[in-house]
């Protein structure tokens, strides 16, 4: 159960960094300040700041904080999904790399 909580919240924090790049995409500062994609991404990592502080009374800080770094593959296909960029092999290699070392912690 604390595992899914940990997916879910590092899903959120990619997230929120969508709808801060997306923010920062309009045309000043002030109309990025007022646009709704500014609070919903910082909605979204206030949620995932509460998730990161349950996970953690329930595990270990040595195996959280590495696993955190699930968001590079949440944000890499939310990248590729949303903004169409493009992943190429060493992207995949990254995250193949991501995934290794998070299973070497959790195990």
């Amino acid at each position: 159960m604390q595992y899914i909580v940990l997916f879910v919240m590092t899903f959120l924090g990619a997230l929120a960094s969508v709808f801060f790049k997306k923010a920062s995409s309009k045309r000043t500062m002030l109309k990025a300040i007022t646009s709704y994609q500014l609070y919903l991404g910082c909605l979204l990592y206030l949620l995932a700041a509460i998730l990161n502080i349950y996970v953690l009374s329930l595990l270990d800080y040595s195996k959280v904080l590495p696993l955190t770094s699930i968001t590079y593959i949440w944000t890499m296909f939310l990248s590729y999904w949303v903004f169409d960029e493009k992943i190429g092999k060493k992207k995949f290699l990254g995250v193949g790399f991501i995934v290794f070392g998070s299973l070497m912690v959790c195990y």
